[in-house]
C-alpha cells in the first residue's frame, strides 16, 4: 500500500510537479487517501472497497482500475 502511495506521489511530482496537498492513512495501510486538491486518489485493500463502494458515491467521476 504504501509503496503504491509514493509510486503515486513520485510520478505526479516528476511528471506534473505537483504534490500533495494532504496525505491519510499511511500509517494503517489500508486507506490511503492522496489529496492533489483537483484530484483526490483512494489507494485501499479490496475488502474494503467493495465495503465502502465509492465509485457509488463518486457516479460523475472517472473510474481507473490499476491491477499491478
Amino acid at each position: 500500500m504504501k509503496a503504491i502511495a509514493n509510486a503515486i506521489e513520485d510520478a505526479a511530482n516528476k511528471q506534473l510537479k505537483e504534490k500533495p496537498w494532504h496525505v491519510e492513512g499511511i500509517e494503517h495501510q489500508e486507506w490511503i487517501l492522496l489529496d492533489f486538491v483537483d484530484v483526490v486518489v483512494h489507494v485501499f485493500l479490496q475488502p474494503l472497497r467493495a465495503f465502502y463502494q465509492l465509485e457509488e458515491l463518486w457516479s460523475d467521476g472517472i473510474l481507473v482500475e490499476h491491477n499491478d
